[in-house]
């Protein structure tokens, strides 16, 4: 639910994906998508084999990284607060790349995002959910279940781009009801992290 949550939220990515496919075409859009989704299980390798040895020579340091997760979250839902409410869909008119640039371009936006890297160590740690599972097998788990998510919003948002266009266009409040909604996400999931 938070992984949903959060990918219908507008952000760069998905704003991204909306303006390619509207100024592209729809599979160019769902192009931008696989790039993103690929970016986010090379995230999701380096967090599982970083973090598990982290977790399993030293309990205190991984409390510090939860830590430290949600208070990058409230940080975030600061953000988010202080952000307008608008959704901005500039550069309408794009140039026309292939379907493979379009992946690449994907791909590389999302792998030399540090943001992404950041934004999965204080996600994920939070949601491990078995003491006997490896934690290495858990975060592909939850990095799996993240990209399936995103790939249906995402993947959601390429196909029917057009509609979305004119429905953000014509209802002014969406952005407003997007931007609190976020929060509360960042916010609930940050407590979560505090106290779980």
């Amino acid at each position: 639910m938070a992984t949903l949550v959060l990918a219908i939220s507008p952000g760069p990515d998905n704003i991204f994906v909306l303006i390619q496919s509207m100024g592209n075409g729809k599979k160019y859009g769902l192009a931008v998508v696989a790039g993103l989704m690929t970016g986010c299980l090379v995230h999701t390798t380096l967090l599982a084999f970083g973090v598990s040895v982290v977790i399993k020579d030293n309990p205190t340091i991984y409390t510090t990284i939860k830590l430290f997760g949600a208070i990058y979250l409230l940080y975030l839902a600061f953000s988010v607060y202080r952000s307008g409410n608008s959704i901005l869909l500039e550069g309408k008119t794009t140039n026309k790349l292939s379907m493979a640039g379009l992946f690449r371009q994907g791909f590389i936006m999302n792998v030399l995002n540090p943001k992404v890297t950041i934004f999965f160590l204080a996600f994920f740690p939070g949601f491990l959910f078995s003491d006997s599972l490896s934690t290495i097998v858990q975060f592909y788990v939850l990095g799996l279940l993240f990209i399936l998510v995103s790939s249906l919003v995402f993947g959601s948002i390429a196909l029917l781009s057009g509609e979305i266009s004119n429905f953000l266009t014509a209802n002014l409040r969406t952005g407003f009801v997007l931007k609190w909604l976020q929060i509360v996400v960042f916010i609930g999931i940050a407590i979560y992290l505090f106290f779980g």
